[in-house]
């Protein structure tokens, strides 16, 4: 399946260097993908770990465009059988990067597959009782994954370089969305994209989204009424449901259940899934990361557990 974008497809970074907010992985990445051109070879295998919406997907872009390839895109339950990934890869041109998002979520049957594909470059086909073997052409193969402990130690060790997306810090986000809105013709001030950084969670995703509503609010209300930006914002923050604190409602709710249904004792996640009605998954890769890195609860032993200033955002 070849790469889809989202609407932001036009405000995305296209380069290492357009990439902000996580110097770790572009400093990195700009190493070894200059050393692996030179030496005219592919770049290694990468596996991106981290909560949605931090860019994984743009990176696999960057990766392919950096390299002077071309990109192919797939997702772990996408692929059900052998027939689904030999398709895929046999589809390959050389140096192509393949991405694979939610890698974590390949049945465990085809691992086996990738493993001798990205290892020893060949791909085991069964037919009519005997064994085909082809030889792949070179490729980078990037997985994307939220639950890295959900990944085979044998697979995770077949990556020969692995980085970590953090949550962005509000400075680091607000440049991303200085730009974007530069990108998009609208024009708002350095403190208007620090306050719509302080709603989107450390994820540029979502500041990406909130910033297209926040633009839609300015251009519909403007001529009609007449305000500074500061006050326009702070309308259109509000007609949103945008808090400066980022939490959203699904997140109250949970911080909500820690502190008044279980009086701020320690919860286990299977427990806090029922109450909220969400899958414990969805709640430790979209939630939690949030709240754990803002210090409004904490995971221990006995289970989650809502701190002070957690108490004090309800």
């Amino acid at each position: 399946m070849d790469t889809e974008f989202a609407p932001d497809k036009a405000l995305r970074p296209r380069t290492l260097k357009q990439f902000k907010g996580q110097p770790h992985i572009s400093e990195q990445l700009e190493i070894f993908i200059d050393a692996a051109r030179q030496r005219g070879e592919n770049l290694d295998h990468v596996l991106l770990c981290g909560p949605p919406g931090l860019g994984k997907t743009t990176l696999a872009g960057i990766i392919a465009l950096e390299m002077g390839n071309g990109l192919k895109t797939t997702s772990g339950p996408l692929l059900q059988k052998p027939g689904d990934l030999a398709a895929i890869l046999v589809s390959l041109e050389a140096g192509d990067t393949l991405f694979i998002d939610e890698i974590h979520r390949t049945p465990i049957f085809l691992e086996e597959t990738l493993y001798s594909a990205m290892e020893d470059g060949f791909l085991d086909i069964l037919m009519e009782d005997k064994s085909i073997r082809l030889t792949l052409v070179p490729f980078t193969l990037v997985g994307a994954t939220t639950r890295a402990g959900m990944l085979s130690e044998p697979l995770r060790h077949r990556f020969g370089i692995t980085f970590t997306l953090e949550l962005y810090q509000t400075q680091d986000l607000a440049v991303v969305v200085q730009e974007a809105a530069q990108r998009l013709d609208f024009q708002i001030s350095t403190d208007s994209a620090l306050q719509i950084a302080l709603c989107s969670r450390g994820t540029p995703r979502l500041a990406l989204r909130n910033l297209r509503r926040v633009r839609d609010v300015f251009q519909t209300f403007d001529s009609k009424h007449p305000l500074s930006e500061a006050d326009q914002l702070k309308r259109a923050l509000t007609l949103l449901g945008l808090r400066c604190d980022g939490l959203s409602d699904q997140d109250i709710r949970y911080l909500k259940l820690l502190k008044e249904s279980f009086g701020g004792r320690a919860v286990g996640i299977t427990t806090i899934a029922a109450a909220l009605g969400e899958d414990a998954s969805t709640i430790e890769e979209s939630i939690e990361p949030f709240l754990l890195q803002q210090g409004f609860i904490s995971r221990t032993a006995k289970g989650r557990l809502i701190l002070a200033k957690g108490q004090a955002a309800i």
